[in-house]
């Protein structure tokens, strides 16, 4: 399916993998896998999709009242293969931005260089003050 992106390019959902079959998933709304998205651009992503419920299982099996900082997920309600297709299908919009987005964090911790963080947080600020100032 080609999903339009602002400016004019567009990118082509070829196929979504499952390393673990869907139908090996005891609570569809209570898991999460790993998928893999082949798009047109040549490049295979691979990312996590997870239930909400999941998180919940999560923070109460470790006993915490959150998620530690981690590469983020996609969410689904339940794990099908149309949800999982049209979560894909909304993250590959604009270019594949968020898709691309998710796979790179969840490579490595250091892909977005903080000193880069801490300079485009500094361009924000600079601007918010200039707002607050005029």
């Amino acid at each position: 399916m080609a999903i339009n992106i602002k400016g004019g390019n567009m990118l082509k959902l070829i196929k979504i993998d499952y390393p673990t079959p869907l139908s090996k998933i005891e609570d569809i709304e209570n898991d999460n896998i790993d998928i893999f998205v082949t798009l047109d651009d040549g490049m295979t992503y691979s990312l996590v999709v997870t239930t909400p419920k999941n998180y919940y299982w999560y923070m109460d099996k470790e006993g915490m009242d959150f998620i530690p900082a981690s590469p983020p997920d996609i969410i689904v309600r339940r794990l099908t293969e149309e949800n999982i297709q049209k979560a894909v299908e909304s993250y590959i919009t604009d270019n594949g931005y968020w898709i691309k987005l998710f796979f790179l964090t969840g490579q490595q911790s250091d892909v977005f260089e903080i000193d880069e963080l801490n300079k485009m947080i500094d361009k924000i600020k600079k601007s918010n003050e200039e707002i607050e100032n005029s």
